[in-house]
């Protein structure tokens, strides 16, 4: 979903909402890239009680905005992140999830999530194979 540049994202709410239902809380954490910041997204995440937020500015940020993305939270929640979107790469080019056979969001949620199961399984595998002496 693409985004206007100085809007906030328009699932935010919606995502924390959901997330709340789901585990009865607020997420300690949330992160995205540079492209979803708003001032007013990252003060709705902290008064919906998100403790630590991780949006990157835009733009040419000021120095007290540099200071606080230079927080060791900051960068590894930045990170972690990034590494999610390698994952989701791996998965497509490994696992042909680059097109979903399936309708809906229902369809599209088993398709990946059995994806990551294959994912995680290979990569079990790998390390079971590893530690066997032969």
């Amino acid at each position: 979903m693409l985004c206007e540049a100085g809007r906030e994202h328009p699932h935010l709410p919606e995502s924390i909402e959901g997330h709340r239902e789901r585990f009865g809380k607020a997420p300690e954490l949330l992160s995205a890239e540079r492209g979803l910041y708003s001032k007013e997204g990252e003060e709705a995440a902290k008064k919906a009680g998100i403790r630590r937020v991780a949006l990157p500015q835009s733009g040419r940020p000021t120095k007290k905005r540099k200071e606080y993305e230079r927080l060791r939270w900051f960068r590894r929640a930045f990170a972690f992140r990034a590494g999610i979107e390698g994952r989701i790469s791996v998965l497509r080019r490994e696992y042909s999830l680059e097109r979903c056979p399936h309708h809906g969001q229902d369809g599209m949620g088993r398709w990946v999530g059995w994806g990551i199961v294959v994912h995680n399984l290979a990569k079990i595998s790998k390390k079971q194979a590893a530690r066997q002496d032969f």
